[in-house]
């Protein structure tokens, strides 16, 4: 299957996630991977828009002061119930509370995103909300999934891309977003500012 875009400029991608990759890589781009570490501490009265776009600012910013006359891109990934932000758990233990708070409910997963030139001192960045609804989850459903180790490296306990997509039920908004990358808002900007373009295009 022939990709639907191309790189036109060199762009460095400022994440670990492989999750974010693969969806870049599947539209048929080509780029960069420099992981940054930034303050993923949530701050007193912190609201998940405000979060995620600063974490994704930071380490936009982190990677682009490296390289300057290059385009970074980094974003972060959160889910908020009730207005707590839960990030990635940190053990088994953590998962399953986060699983058991959002079990038969709606909750929100909000994705930060930044684009940054250096040495144009230029940031676009956009922050995405998508609503998930969730099934109503038996405990041993629960800490069947836990075990599975699928939950330990995602923000909220879950990925919907993989064996954790049988939880949700619903979803309004972008699916992607929920991965860990509004893809359609990022290729907007990505081609917006000249970095890619539909692949067969020329000039």
């Amino acid at each position: 299957m022939p990709p639907s875009f191309r790189t036109v400029c060199p762009f460095i991608l400022a994440s670990a996630s492989p999750r974010r990759k693969e969806m870049l890589n599947a539209v048929g781009l080509q780029f960069k991977v420099e992981a940054a570490e930034a303050d993923e501490q949530v701050r007193q009265g912190e609201r998940a828009e405000a979060f995620v776009l600063r974490v994704a600012e930071d380490k936009a910013k982190i990677v682009a002061d490296r390289h300057p006359a290059t385009w970074v891109l980094a974003a972060d990934t959160v889910v908020v119930k009730d207005g707590d932000i839960l990030g990635k758990p940190a053990d088994a233990n953590e998962a399953v509370l986060m699983l058991k708070r959002l079990a038969g409910s709606t909750h929100e997963v909000w994705t930060g995103f930044c684009l940054r030139l250096a040495s144009q001192n230029r940031q676009i960045h956009q922050a995405i909300k998508t609503d998930v609804q969730f099934v109503t989850l038996s405990d041993q459903v629960i800490d069947a999934y836990v075990l599975s180790g699928d939950p330990l490296d995602k923000a909220g306990g879950y990925g919907i891309q993989s064996q954790g997509g049988f939880m949700v039920q619903g979803i309004h908004g972008s699916y992607s977003n929920v991965v860990g990358l509004p893809l359609a808002e990022v290729l907007s900007e990505l081609m917006n500012l000249g970095l890619i373009q539909a692949a067969g295009q020329t000039g």
